[in-house]
């Protein structure tokens, strides 16, 4: 059994804590609002809760899981009641930045990302078994210690995650194309359907979406602040996925111009190629 500490109880943190004291570890939370942790502690993510960072003192391992602009403020704060033993790492989805600030800051820091989470945020949507079967990527670096990192890989094995390591840079230029480029896609999807100037053609587009637009628009009507701190923290990766896709869609334009429907079908058929590589078994969990 580990003790644990939890520092930002949302939809991530608190996912952490059912699953982890549900593995039999301590797990105690550290948050902003005294409602924020007695709710935690109400819903089983957490064994106790607090909003002094001296509760994570004397711990084994402590996960940051605020919003990615806040992890290195939140760091600074409560590195000072740590443990010279204690292990840190966060669950942020950009490393490029944080991971080379953050191990200046704490020998023993782990750079982590579980790709998982649902369309809600909060306490309130936090879930058990929510990184059963998931990607969980560990970025360590040369000045990464290996028992910390052991530490955190153990944790994730626990978890039932699929544990993946890569380097901070090669995590955010993936990231960008399967994570933030598609957010920044499906918002623009959703603009330019509201920028029909015809409004009983935009009102009955409205009336026929279904799946298929619901599918496509689902992360770019998500949380626009997170979209934003995507953007901002993983911006040179970000703007190179954004510059092939949209020579891609002038591609498309031109097939569609020139009525190259032979050029269209093709295309069409390498996409479904490409899909069935990335989802073999079919079609992927919502995340």
């Amino acid at each position: 059994m580990l003790r644990i500490g939890i520092v930002g109880l949302g939809l991530i943190g608190g996912s952490l804590g059912i699953d982890l004291r549900a593995k039999g570890h301590y797990v105690v939370g550290l948050s902003r609002r005294p409602e924020t942790y007695e709710r935690a502690i109400a819903r089983g993510a957490i064994d106790w809760g607090s909003t002094e960072p001296e509760i994570l003192r004397a711990l084994d391992l402590v996960f940051l899981c605020p919003p990615i602009g806040s992890i290195l403020p939140v760091a600074l704060e409560i590195i000072p009641s740590l443990s010279p033993e204690t292990v840190l790492t966060d669950v942020g989805s950009v490393k490029g930045e944080i991971v080379p600030a953050l191990e200046k800051l704490w020998p023993r820091y782990v750079g982590g990302h579980p790709m998982a989470g649902t369309a809600e945020s909060g306490i309130e949507a936090a879930q058990a078994h929510l990184f059963e079967n998931a990607p969980y990527v560990l970025t360590p670096t040369l000045h990464t210690q290996s028992a910390a990192i052991d530490c955190v890989a153990g944790v994730v094995n626990d978890l039932g995650a699929k544990l993946l390591y890569a380097t901070p840079s090669d995590h955010d230029r993936a990231v960008a194309w399967i994570s933030h480029l598609p957010v920044l896609v499906s918002a623009a999807l959703i603009l330019a359907n509201a920028q029909e100037a015809n409004e009983p053609i935009r009102t009955l587009a409205q009336q026929l979406a279904s799946s298929g637009f619901r599918d496509t628009s689902r992360v770019g009507g998500g949380n626009p602040a997170l979209g934003r701190m995507m953007a901002e923290y993983n911006r040179a990766a970000l703007r190179h996925c954004l510059i092939h896709y949209r020579a891609t869609l002038d591609d498309l334009i031109r097939q569609v111009e020139q009525e190259d429907w032979e050029r269209l079908q093709i295309t069409l058929e390498q996409a479904k190629a490409y899909r069935e590589q990335v989802y073999p078994s079919g079609t992927p969990p919502i995340v």
